[in-house]
Formats: structure tokens, C-alpha cells, sequence
């Protein structure tokens, strides 16, 4: 039978084999067995503090209540507060150089004769055409690039530039991106753009359905091309350990070489139904905000969103620690095997976020949520000219 002192021989003999391999260089150094300790209890202060925080967050949100896309509506307010004395001609004319001109007259939709992205003007035009009949005459300076435009931190004087995404140093307003219909990145598995929300909300719901969260391979998984080094972090993890990530490169329009996939091939593109497969995903910026974030909810797969100075207009209504784990940008590879080995031993919690996350988006961001909103912000920016818009006969017909 085993009595005290023996105990504490082989407790004191396990904690030498885990100081060092070679027990022979850890013998007689005392500092061993306490650094050991420390590691120990910083782990575990580490860990109830995340799960402390994880606690509070959820016991404090008051989830939104959902009518007329009121989820959303603190974030136009937010955006138009800015020219909440008005929008004069003048104004305007600081906007039309940095966007596509658009026109609704008479419940008619009208847009510069060119389109320097025909998909993503195509993506903006599906909403406004449904919506002109009852809208009010309004004009508009819509950005169809991936960056927003006014930048209040440089200098610029404020003009409302509608942008799909942007950070707070902007004075941009956001509206729906294109890519709820089409226009999105233009990936093989789908040829014409990332789009048609309505679509993917009941083919990937559906995907997780076939895997449940019992039947989720145990893995961080990641696909994507390498437009931040941002992501690199996550790649080079997935290389050291890739029992628990498998977190790959794809190519992009600007791959020259391996080099531009972090010297090695370039991994094929993965759909969104098969990121439902696992229990883990990320989600990265791009040049601007993803467009595929709102995708990987409905995987009802554990999100970890990276970052979050880049918005798009429906981020806000999600919280973190409640609908996703954050991560720093400039988390190591160490600290995002911190959070992986956290809720790998925190598998309940994993699932209650996985599942708010997925709730709130299926929830919230509906097709008629985004018309929905574009309808609100429309409304509200056009009481906020102070000139009456006159048809621009440069401009051309939508039908």
C-alpha cells in the first residue's frame, strides 16, 4: 500500500519528466519542479479567467429583438449621425468621385453607364430595384471597391460614400454588401462570385445537419488565400500540429509562386457545406471585412473571428464570447493553441456558443432582413438631403 512519502516521490518524479525529457539534466535543480508549478497555475488562472469571462458575457447580453431588423438599426444611426445636419449638394459632390452614381426618381432606379464591377453593381441592383417603387427620390454615391473611401483620421472632409465594410476612422456608411445576391470573390466552386445568400443559408444549414456536433472532426479548419499575413500564424500552427489544424492556402488572383502560399502549394478551395464537417473554424479579414464570416455560423462549427477593427453593417448585433471566441491579430501560434486546448476540454461551452452563433444569424440575417435594411437606411439618408434631386440624364435605366 502506498503511503505518504511514496506518494510524493513519484508526484515529485512525474513533475521531473515533464521539466525535461532528459531527467538526468533536472535532477538536483530545485527551479525545475517550480517553474513547473508556476506554468501550472498561470495555465489555470489563464483558463478561469476565459471561462469567468465567458460567463459574464452570456449572463449580462440581452439578445436583440427581431422586428424590422431593429438587431441592426443602432449601426445606420451610428453611420448617419455624422450628417445629421444634412447633406447638401455640395456634400454630395464630394461623394460622386469615389462611388457609382445611382438614382431613384419616381420609384424608377437609375446608375452611371458604367460599372467598373458589373457583378457587384448587379449584386446592389437586385435590392434596389425591389425596393425603388417605394422608396423616396434619393441620389447616391455607392463604393463597389474592397476598401471604404472617407477617412476621417487622414483628413478628409466628411461625404456619404456608401461602403460595404470599414473601420471606425471612417465616414462611410455601411450598406449590405453585393454578395448577399452575387458579385462576391470569384472562387471555382462557385464561377460566377460568392453570392446568393438565400441560397447558402439552407444549403450549409443543411450540411450541418449531416454533422452534428458529436460527429465534427475534432480540428481547427481554415481555406483561404493569403491577403493579410495576419492568417499566417494560423498556416504555420497547422504545419506543427496538424492532429489539431488543418489550416491551408488557396491560390489568388495575385499568386505568382509557392512563395505567395508561404512556400508550399497551393491547397484546393473547400465549399462552405464542407467547413461543416468540423468543430473549429476561423475567420480572417480580407483586404476589407470577410464576406465569408456570416457563411461559417451556419456550419453551427465553434467560429473564432480574428480581429475587430473591420465591420460589416450586421457585426455589431453579434457579441463576442457569446456568439464567437475572439482572437488578436497578432495572436502567436502558441496563444491560438491556448484557446484550441481550452475548448477541446471545454466541449459544452464550445457547443453553446456554436449554437447562439448559429441561432442569431439564421435569426437575424435574413433576405428580408437585408432588404430590410437597405429599405431603413434609404428612408433615413434621403430625409437627410436638403436639395431635391433632379434626374441626371447621363445616368441610365436599370429595368
Amino acid at each position: 500500500m502506498f503511503n505518504i512519502k511514496t506518494f510524493t516521490l513519484l508526484s515529485n518524479i512525474l513533475l521531473l519528466i515533464k521539466c525535461n525529457s532528459k531527467i538526468e539534466s533536472c535532477f538536483n535543480d530545485e527551479t525545475c519542479i517550480e517553474n513547473d508549478i508556476k506554468y501550472s497555475r498561470e495555465v489555470n488562472e489563464w483558463t478561469s479567467k476565459i471561462s469567468n469571462l465567458i460567463h459574464y458575457e452570456v449572463q449580462t447580453h440581452e439578445p436583440c429583438v427581431r422586428t424590422n431588423c431593429s438587431c441592426h438599426k443602432n449601426v445606420l444611426e451610428k453611420d448617419l449621425e455624422p450628417f445629421s445636419d444634412g447633406v447638401t449638394k455640395e456634400i454630395f459632390e464630394l461623394a460622386k468621385a469615389k462611388g457609382t452614381i445611382y438614382q431613384i426618381i419616381n420609384g424608377k432606379l437609375y446608375r452611371s453607364k458604367d460599372c467598373h464591377f458589373p457583378a457587384r453593381c448587379a449584386g446592389i441592383e437586385h435590392y434596389l430595384k425591389i425596393l425603388a417603387p417605394k422608396l423616396p427620390d434619393v441620389e447616391l454615391a455607392i463604393n463597389t471597391r474592397d476598401w471604404p473611401q472617407v477617412n476621417r483620421a487622414w483628413g478628409h472632409k466628411k461625404a456619404p460614400v456608401f461602403s460595404f465594410s470599414k473601420t471606425k476612422d471612417y465616414y462611410d456608411i455601411m450598406y449590405p454588401t453585393w454578395s448577399f445576391w452575387e458579385g462576391g470573390p470569384a472562387i471555382q466552386l462557385y464561377p460566377t462570385g460568392i453570392g446568393r445568400w438565400d441560397k447558402h443559408r439552407t444549403s450549409i444549414s443543411s450540411a450541418a445537419k449531416n454533422w452534428p456536433w458529436e460527429k465534427k472532426v475534432e480540428k481547427v479548419f481554415f481555406r483561404g488565400s493569403r491577403t493579410s499575413e495576419e492568417r499566417d500564424s494560423l498556416i504555420l500552427l497547422s504545419r506543427s500540429h496538424p492532429d489539431l489544424v488543418d489550416a491551408q492556402y488557396t491560390k489568388n488572383q495575385a499568386w505568382k509562386s509557392d512563395a505567395d502560399t508561404l512556400h508550399a502549394p497551393p491547397a484546393s478551395e473547400v465549399s462552405f457545406e464542407d467547413h461543416c464537417k468540423y468543430k473549429y473554424l476561423f475567420n480572417y479579414r480580407g483586404v476589407a471585412a470577410s464576406f465569408r464570416f456570416k457563411h461559417l455560423f451556419l456550419c453551427k462549427s465553434l467560429v473564432f473571428h480574428v480581429g475587430d477593427e473591420w465591420l460589416e453593417f450586421f457585426y455589431p448585433s453579434l457579441k463576442p464570447w457569446v456568439h464567437y471566441v475572439p482572437i488578436s491579430p497578432k495572436a502567436t501560434k502558441d496563444e491560438i493553441l491556448k484557446y484550441v486546448h481550452y475548448f477541446k476540454t471545454h466541449d459544452s461551452l464550445a457547443k453553446q456558443i456554436a449554437e447562439r452563433g448559429f441561432e442569431h444569424i439564421w435569426n437575424n440575417l435574413t433576405d428580408d432582413d437585408v432588404k430590410c435594411y437597405w429599405r431603413m437606411l434609404l428612408k433615413k439618408y434621403a430625409k437627410l438631403l436638403k436639395y431635391n434631386v433632379v434626374r441626371d440624364k447621363n445616368l441610365k435605366k436599370i429595368s
